[in-house]
């Protein structure tokens, strides 16, 4: 079989549509049809705790509303804007909204969730989520034998 490159316009079949638009585009997953964008997020373990970072610049500690309930932390925010202007011919009215949400679960019994604290600064909300103490690693001992 071989493959032949077309010279002549043609109209996209429904296919050709349906497999280029936002849904089937892996690169944009994070992206609504509206260019607006859920906040990148970095999410870092170590031997005490857990640490989420979310790129959020633009926005004010009080942007945002943090959860933690049945060991899902959920991260929100829901933003509104309007402006508008009057000079003597007309009237210019512009209004914006932003909001996302994100979930995250850790295993339950993990976090100690009255230690859990949250930051806002350089654009960076942090998260805190402090391991249990039953749940940190141990240092390893020796074992004498008798």
């Amino acid at each position: 079989m071989t493959l032949a490159k077309r010279t002549e316009n043609y109209f996209p079949s429904i296919f050709d549509r349906f497999f280029n638009n936002d849904l089937m585009d892996w690169n944009l997953s994070n992206y609504s049809s509206t260019n607006t964008s859920l906040p990148a997020v970095n999410v870092k373990e170590s031997d005490n705790e857990f640490v989420i970072d979310v790129a959020a610049p633009g926005m004010t500690k009080n942007d945002f509303k943090i959860n933690f309930q049945n060991n899902v932390l959920t991260i929100s925010s829901e933003k509104k804007e309007e402006k508008e202007d009057k000079k003597e011919s007309f009237t210019r009215k512009e209004f914006s909204y932003q909001s996302f949400q994100r979930s995250f679960t850790v295993s339950e019994n993990t976090i100690d969730s009255d230690k859990i604290n949250a930051k806002y600064n350089d654009g960076i909300l942090h998260i805190t989520l402090p391991k249990r103490e039953e749940v940190k690693p141990k240092p390893m001992r020796e074992i004498k034998i008798s």
